[in-house]
Order: structure tokens, then sequence, then C-alpha cells
């Protein structure tokens, strides 16, 4: 329009399309086998989708409950006791959420503002970085490099994050996208750098259940003096294969609920009463399924690794979520946005470009990450097109 100058808000400016987006659309554009954005090819259990439509069907289209169905809390509080032995009163430390984002939105905008800063591990989530800069606040990046054939990081590049305007630490475990599950070493590292300088921690660990090679998933919240400091963060989406229902969950201290509520009723109110009582059944009935997708993704992964490797990438092997990052300098690419921008045209696969993710981009420059929560025949597809760049 003419005569408009920039309508978007300064900090903001530096957020434009998702590369998720961007490299969804290459992929339909070009046919292109969609390894790029993290989503199952296949769906849940169909009792918990049958759930749903009945759901639907019996009236409960209307708004549900701002925190959220109490059946569905009530599920969320026994599956934490059940399984990390952490208790959580489900009237007041359970609020329902739009999928993880939005707890995680919620979350940084409640208790982080102008002059405040916020250390994430990088790579990073994109909409974490999106986020910090909605609250006015700045992000404090802590690297998570190779070693021993996963990502980690330095504690001491931690501890010398932390500043007098440090608010919050921002954690995923299982994390996207590196694959990393945090060991009790770690976390303990992160708990005492909270506890020494008192600090929240907020926790995305949507990928729970999709752990592989006997790694375990710990939930920072069980480590001694963190239940009463963290945010924890989890949805329905990827541990039953419904990404598009968009249900999610924060279990947290009375106080920190309802600073999230606060936030969160002034952006969607609300989420889907459907998808909301099935998540409920799914949480109480379908954890044996969810065992048999954690096995089936194992295996997808060591079929993915496999097929990288054999088309000259370096694989690292991911202990958990959906995604391997692979090395693209053996097939001598340096740069990862430029090839993954590529792919499409060279190979007919799109993947993600990891330096996305990152504030030091030189980090992860040559760094891809592919998804794996496909069908076994397209991934097979997927990695006899790669063996062309070699």
């Amino acid at each position: 329009m003419v005569g408009v100058s920039e309508p978007l808000v300064p900090r903001m400016r530096s957020f434009g399309e998702t590369i998720f987006a961007e490299m969804s659309a290459r992929a339909a554009a070009t046919g292109s086998i969609n390894l790029g954005q993290g989503f199952p090819d296949t769906d849940g259990p169909p009792a918990m989708l049958a759930t749903a439509i009945e759901a639907i069907r019996s009236g409960g289209n209307q708004y549900p409950p701002g925190p959220g169905l109490p059946e569905l809390r009530e599920a969320v509080a026994a599956q934490r006791r059940e399984r990390y032995g952490l208790e959580y009163d489900p009237a007041e430390e359970v609020f329902v959420t739009v999928g993880a984002t939005e707890g995680v939105a919620a979350a940084v905008l409640a208790l982080a503002g102008p002059g405040d800063e916020v250390i994430v591990f990088e790579p990073y989530y994109d909409s974490y970085a999106a986020t910090i800069a909605l609250a006015g606040a700045e992000r404090r990046p802590v690297t998570l490099r190779p070693d021993g054939g996963r990502f980690t990081f330095d504690p001491a590049e931690l501890r010398a994050a932390v500043t007098p305007r440090t608010k919050l630490i921002l954690v995923n475990s299982p994390h996207n996208p590196a694959g990393t599950v945090f060991t009790r070493g770690e976390l303990r590292a992160i708990a005492d750098v909270c506890a020494e300088h008192d600090l929240t921690a907020v926790t995305d660990e949507v990928y729970e259940y999709l752990t592989f090679d006997g790694a375990e998933h710990i939930p920072l919240a069980t480590l001694e003096g963190m239940r009463e400091r963290t945010v924890t963060v989890s949805s329905v989406g990827k541990t039953f294969s419904v990404t598009g229902w968009k249900t999610g969950w924060v279990t947290a201290p009375a106080p920190y609920v309802r600073a999230v509520r606060t936030v969160k009723q002034f952006l969607t109110y609300a989420t889907g009463g459907p998808w909301q009582r099935a998540a409920a059944y799914g949480l109480r009935n379908e954890l044996a399924w969810v065992e048999e997708l954690r096995a089936s993704l194992q295996a997808k992964r060591d079929r993915l690794v496999g097929g990288l490797e054999a088309a000259g990438f370096t694989a690292y092997r991911p202990q958990g979520t959906y995604f391997v990052q692979a090395d693209i300098r053996p097939l001598g690419f340096t740069d990862g946005i430029e090839l993954a921008r590529a792919l499409p045209e060279k190979a007919g696969v799109v993947a993600i470009p990891t330096q996305v993710f990152y504030d030091n981009a030189e980090a992860g420059a040559h760094f891809v990450r592919f998804a794996f929560c496909k069908r076994d025949e397209v991934i097979d597809d997927a990695v006899e097109r790669l063996r062309g760049l070699a």
C-alpha cells in the first residue's frame, strides 16, 4: 500500500514466514518428499479418534472451561503421578493450552518482560525466539555441541550465560532439533544454576514418551528443589500422533498456573473440547499404543540414519524425538540453508536447515534436520533420492 510504513513492531521484524512453512511450500510446489516438518503421516489410536468424533456428535462443541475440562486435568495429574511421582492438584496446578507452543508462549509472556533475559539451549525450536521477542525480553543462548555422538552443553557456558537480568531458563528435553535427552547430570547442572540464581525453569517435554535405546526422560521438576520453580509443558500431539489437535497442558505450582492463565485467557481463552475429551481418554487407555509407536519410531530412526550414512552424510543418532541431525560437509557442502533450498530440485527431498535455530549460526551452518516420523516406504524413497548427492 502506497505511503504505509512497515506496520510490524520493531522487535518482531526479524521474524518472517517460519522455515517450516517455507520448506513445506517448496515440497508441495516441487512434489518433493517432505522430511522437513515434523508431523506423522499415519493417525493415532482408533479408539481415541473415535472418542473425539463421539464428543462432537454428542454436543461438546461449545466453550469448555477456560482452564480445561476437569477430566483432562485429572488425567494429566494422574499421568504425572504414576509415571514420574509428581503430585499436582488438577484444579489448581494443571492448565490446558492450545498445544505446547501456546503453553510455552503463555509461560514466557507471563514470567518475563522488557529488560529480562531468558536462557535457551541452541539450536532451539523457532517459536522460543519469537515468544521471547514478543515478551520484550532478550535471549541468552547456550550452544549444544556434538560430543560422543550426541549433543550436549558445557556447564561452565551455562553458568556464564546468567546475568543479574536473567529470569528464566527454557529447557527442551527430549530436545528438538538435536535429539538429545538430557541426563540426570545435565539436568542437575541446570537445577543448580536455577537454585543459585533464583531462576524459574520452563520445560518443554512434548517428546517425553518418544525416547530410544533405553534413554530415560527425567522431568526437571523431579529433581530436588525444582518442583516449586518449574513450569512443565507437554501435549497430546506427538505422544498420540495427532499434531493437528493442538491440545497441551501446563503443570506447575498454583501461583505459576495463575500467571499462565492470566495470559492464556486473552490469547485463545479455551481449547477445543472434543480434543480434550479424547486426550483424556488417550492418557488413561492408550499408553500401550504409545509404546508400540515408540518402538516403531526407533526402527524408523535407524532406517533413516542408515540411509543417510549410505548417502554420504554424517548422521547423529538421536536419543528421542522425530529428527536426525545430518552433517553435510562429507558431501562437500557447507551451508545448510543453501543446500536445503536446493534439495527439492537436486534430489526431490525437503529438509530443514538447522542453522535457523541458532543465534550462533556458524555452529549450525553445516547441519540439516530430517524427520523420520514417516512410513517406511517414504523414508526408503527419500534416502534413495538422496544417494544422488554424493
